[in-house]
């Protein structure tokens, strides 16, 4: 099988599989926390401590998970085509499984930044950013994350990488968050397209698509099988 160009984008799905808690659970809590308390702005202006310490959380939670099948299929594929995976998750899970070519939408969960320049980002060498922690320019550092309500500053990358894909692949999203959700509308009419999720979806409207309904880790024969009938 001739190299091909293959975008493989990935939502909560995929990380729930590993242990990793979504806000899009039924209860519509993240880890018993609403959305609104800790991933706003208006979350980090009113409680600061709070935020901090709900993302210092996570990253422990983080160090006790381990990528899952379909983390290490994407990295494995990546061995013989050039794979590119856009996420909208802020773990590092791709990366551990060996994907060396991973945009993060959302931010980075091991990464901190600046309050007041966005573009000075730090990878941490601690679990935790404590009140007091400072960047360069002597400004708290907050968690390096997108949180709603925020500009997602990597879309025109996201845009620019679909455009060019021999094969779309979606893995573990609900298609709900937006702007990502629209990457699935600009890839071409003519790439054809896998989405891996057992959620229902309309997509009448999206030419060239095999819907495999599975869960992330359960879907890695079906998601083969389907790269191979395409890329033939």
């Amino acid at each position: 099988m001739r190299s091909k160009k293959i975008v493989v984008f990935t939502g909560a799905g995929i990380s729930a599989d590993s242990g990793i808690k979504t806000f899009r659970d039924a209860d519509g809590l993240w880890e018993n926390h609403r959305i609104e308390d800790v991933a706003t702005p208006e979350a980090w202006q009113r409680n600061k401590e709070l935020v901090l310490k709900f993302y210092n959380e996570r990253r422990k939670q983080l160090k006790q998970v381990e990528p899952n099948a379909m983390h290490l299929f994407i990295a494995d594929l990546d061995k013989k085509h050039e794979v590119k995976v856009i996420t909208q998750n802020v773990d590092n899970l791709h990366e551990r499984a060996g994907s060396k070519h991973v945009l993060h939408l959302h931010g980075e969960l091991i990464k901190a930044r600046s309050t007041v320049n966005p573009n000075l980002v730090y990878t941490l060498k601690k679990d935790t950013i404590e009140l007091g922690d400072k960047c360069e320019l002597n400004s708290q550092l907050r968690p390096h994350i997108v949180w709603f309500g925020e500009e997602v500053p990597e879309m025109e990358k996201a845009y620019e990488l679909t455009e060019y894909a021999d094969l779309f692949i979606v893995i573990g999203t609900s298609l709900n968050v937006y702007p990502a959700a629209n990457l699935l509308t600009t890839v071409s009419a003519y790439t054809p397209k896998v989405l891996v999720d057992p959620g229902t979806f309309n997509l009448d409207y999206v030419n060239n698509l095999k819907h495999i309904k599975s869960k992330a880790a359960e879907g890695v024969s079906a998601l083969q099988e389907a790269i191979e009938l395409f890329l033939k």
